[in-house]
């Protein structure tokens, strides 16, 4: 099954293409129940798998392992890869992108920030010289396969946004993000500037960005959502409330009904992703 080719596929036909974040192995054996492609997050990465914020604690052998795990229990799931700037320099960025590619993933993203990077909503974010910024780009690009590469921008000054957005869509880029856009306006304006070339658009509960459906993005013209973290903000709320409600309990458990998720219902949902339950793809 070739996964890029696959994820071009589905940014090309008509419509907006969803990507669900996951930030560990069981989001995303929920996530796989109800669409078909996966956005492995930054956010939710350094979050689960070193409880710290999204501002470069990340190091590349991890997500790639990650990576790799994905692919054995999802062998049909899109899986987009956020590989914040590359982790620095040039030559570490093509390394991933090949690691990434080998272990089976769909695409990537990469970022222009420098360091110390933040989260794409949040303020504070410094980008790189563009040149700079090209020069890792086409390197990435040239050591890719059939990798799908998404360029993306954080800029923050109108003008500037513009700027790299036309830059970016001149390259051979498969996907152009402008990372925490602000108005459907500039989304307008985004599109109008990088021509033909597919637009992707990021959601974040509470961030920059407005709140928008898969209908109104088609629209607007936008290709590709990444929802970067439903999964890891859900379980965030859920898990808190279930331990508020067991310590006013007493630590009774709460009464186990046809609604509830207990030993068998969590094991029927990991038994799927045991390999030998997949058919030969």
């Amino acid at each position: 099954m070739h996964h890029p080719i696959r994820l071009r596929d589905a940014i090309s036909e008509a419509g907006t293409t969803p990507l669900i974040g996951v930030f560990d192995m069981f989001s995303a054996s929920l996530a796989a129940q109800h669409y078909d492609g996966m956005f492995v997050s930054g956010f939710g990465f350094a979050a689960s798998h070193y409880g710290l914020p999204d501002i470069g604690f990340i190091a590349w052998p991890d997500i790639v392992a990650f990576v790799q795990r994905l692919r054995l229990a999802f062998p049909r799931q899109h899986l987009l890869v956020d590989i914040d700037d590359g982790y620095v320099d040039p030559e570490t960025a093509c390394h991933v992108v090949q690691h990434l590619e080998a272990v089976g993933a769909s695409g990537v993203i990469l970022e222009d920030q420098q360091r110390p990077r933040r989260c794409g909503h949040v303020d504070g974010k410094q980008v790189l010289p563009l040149e700079a910024y090209l020069e890792k780009l086409e390197m990435v690009l040239a050591a890719r396969r059939d990798l799908v590469v998404v360029a993306r921008t954080d800029a923050t000054e109108e003008c500037e946004i513009l700027r790299r957005a036309e830059a970016l869509a001149a390259t051979d880029a498969d996907v152009i993000l402008v990372d925490g856009v602000r108005s459907v306006d500039w989304i307008r304006k985004v599109r109008a500037v990088i021509g033909d070339k597919p637009l992707l658009f990021n959601q974040i509960a509470g961030g920059k960005s407005p709140r928008l459906s898969l209908p109104e993005l088609t629209e607007l013209g936008v290709d590709v959502a990444i929802y970067s973290t439903p999964c890891l903000f859900a379980a965030h709320s859920a898990i808190d409330q279930a331990l508020v409600e067991l310590k006013k309990a007493d630590g009774r458990l709460p009464e186990f009904t046809a609604d509830s998720v207990g030993v068998a219902e969590s094991l029927a949902l990991l038994e799927r992703n045991i390999s030998r339950n997949h058919q030969l793809v």
